[in-house]
């Protein structure tokens, strides 16, 4: 009974977040999480790496260190560990730690660099942020809502890309920098998404003018996907939200209707904790 009284406890304060002592948790680790992320960009600084490596080193093991109880602590609160450990933010979690306890192992000047590029795998902390940002759940709806239509565009681009890719490849010469359609169809990915490199540039009269005309058409197409989610976005905005962030303690499956007894996704009993 005490071990349930615990595990309950313990999903209480790790998983609730309408909860008081829920909530301070949830600040806690926004915190921890911002400050780990700066942490890892400043020691990726010379001056900063030379004179205060030590002091951010210290301070990447003690965040690792709470983030490894955590991460513990949402294991035990479930009453399916192997839910949660294969689950988005599980793996987000197991990612968040793991590089620095590799580092431990990865001794010696001949890896320094593999020791550098898995300290960048840390950054995957910030992706925990998005588990307490409720309007996320939004964005994702209408994202997925709308996936059909930008497919189609990007379709529709690339078609673009490469018939005006050909084109240019046709009117300019090998001086110019259009010495193939594949560098051709590079050039009008570039200029059409209005990057421009400048590496690549038309100097015939015709292709000027199909420079400027795709210019142009690159900033009405920049419009279109902003559009099209926003639109999909203020679709869902009149509808009255009633989920709370309530997790279910079987398969750890959130967004639940308020006053909810079942989880609509397992059919576990949600306070059979």
């Amino acid at each position: 009974m005490e071990k349930s009284k615990l595990r309950h406890r313990l999903h209480e304060i790790i998983y609730e977040a309408d909860t008081p002592i829920g909530k301070l948790f949830d600040l806690i680790i926004i915190a921890l999480i911002l400050l780990s992320v700066v942490f890892v960009a400043l020691d990726s600084v010379q001056p900063i790496y030379k004179k205060y490596h030590k002091e951010l080193n210290m301070a990447e093991w003690l965040i690792t260190v709470i983030f490894t109880i955590e991460y513990i602590a949402r294991i035990l609160a479930v009453k399916k560990p192997i839910k949660y450990i294969f689950s988005f933010y599980g793996i987000v979690d197991f990612l968040a730690i793991i590089p620095q306890y590799i580092s431990l192992f990865l001794t010696g000047s001949e890896v320094l660099a593999s020791i550098r590029a898995l300290r960048l795998l840390r950054v995957f902390r910030i992706l925990k942020l998005t588990r307490y940002v409720s309007e996320s759940n939004k964005l994702i709806k209408a994202m997925k809502a709308s996936r059909a239509k930008i497919s189609v565009f990007l379709y529709f681009l690339l078609i673009i890309c490469v018939l005006f890719g050909t084109l240019m490849y046709l009117v300019e010469s090998d001086e110019s920098g259009f010495t193939s359609i594949p560098e051709s169809i590079y050039w009008c990915i570039v200029t059409l998404t209005t990057v421009g490199y400048g590496d690549i540039a038309p100097i015939t009269p015709i292709g000027q003018f199909i420079a400027a005309f795709i210019m142009v058409l690159g900033y009405g197409i920049i419009a279109v996907p902003t559009g099209i989610v926003s639109a999909e976005f203020v679709m869902q905005k009149p509808k009255k939200i009633d989920i709370n962030t309530q997790h279910c303690p079987h398969c750890s499956h959130d967004n639940h209707k308020d006053n909810a007894v079942y989880c609509h996704k397992c059919g576990g009993v949600l306070n059979d904790v």
